[in-house]
């Protein structure tokens, strides 16, 4: 079986594969201050609880975006699963050629996110990311990964609002079907959803004009915490996929093992 470890800011996601069917997956809340032991422990909970045997995992598998977290995970992958973890980063292979300035720049999670995407609906595509961050990936017909944009998310939107203000409160993040709004409340939920909503829809848009500007087919795919609530109300994601990173994770795994 293979362990991936999907390291977000504010979620780590793990699945267990075997072959290439996922078979179980979780979301626990990243915890930079947490130790080896204290993961190794939840983790073995998790597994207990599915019924799963920690000893059947033959590799493992980090994305992350957390420095910190990172230590932390290749120490567990050593005292748990006595393996040495393949990390996605610099010198890992991906099977896709990165046009980017500076490619160690980039967050690994959105390349494994491309990996998969390609591999899954071909080129040209693009990948929005509606996680802590709003990120959005362009993939070229030839499998090139051309760059992107990065933005607030909406949680972090949200959270700067009740933050910065002295009376605007902490809302549910759920759109409340107008704008002109009546009460705080929803006014607070109509800018920052349908806020977020004319955000993702003006980039995608722009992002396909320069991807493809003879008006080509581009496929949009959405994945990260956010990515149902809006593809609920735009009209510009073609699909929503959930576990993209961990299947991106399967792939750039069989190209490494």
């Amino acid at each position: 079986m293979l362990l991936a470890f999907d390291v977000g800011n504010t979620n780590i996601v793990l699945g267990v594969f075997e072959g290439e069917r996922l078979i179980k997956d979780w979301r626990m809340k990243t915890d930079k201050n947490k130790s080896a032991d204290e993961y190794g422990m939840l983790i073995n909970q998790l597994f207990s609880y599915a019924g799963l045997d920690m000893s059947k995992v033959t590799d493992v598998i980090i994305s992350t975006v957390v420095p910190p977290v990172l230590y932390t995970l290749q120490h567990l992958s050593r005292k748990y699963f006595h393996k040495k973890a393949i990390v996605v980063g610099p010198g890992v292979k991906t099977g896709m050629v990165i046009k980017y300035d500076n490619p160690k720049q980039i967050g690994s999670d959105r390349i494994v996110n491309a990996v998969a995407a390609y591999e899954k609906y071909g080129g040209p595509v693009i990948v929005v990311d509606i996680g802590t961050a709003t990120t959005f990936c362009a993939i070229s017909a030839k499998g090139e990964y051309l760059g992107g944009t990065i933005s607030p998310g909406l949680k972090i939107s949200s959270d700067a609002l009740f933050e910065k203000t002295a009376k605007l409160p902490r809302v549910e993040l759920e759109g409340p079907g107008k704008v002109i709004c009546k009460n705080t409340i929803e006014s607070m939920q109509s800018g920052l959803v349908y806020g977020h909503v004319g955000l993702v829809e003006y980039i995608v848009d722009r992002m396909k004009k320069e991807l493809a500007p003879e008006g080509e087919k581009v496929t949009v795919i959405a994945t990260g915490g956010m990515a149902g609530l809006i593809k609920g109300i735009s009209g510009c994601i073609d699909y929503v996929e959930r576990q993209l990173t961990l299947e991106g994770l399967r792939l750039i795994y069989k190209k490494n093992r």
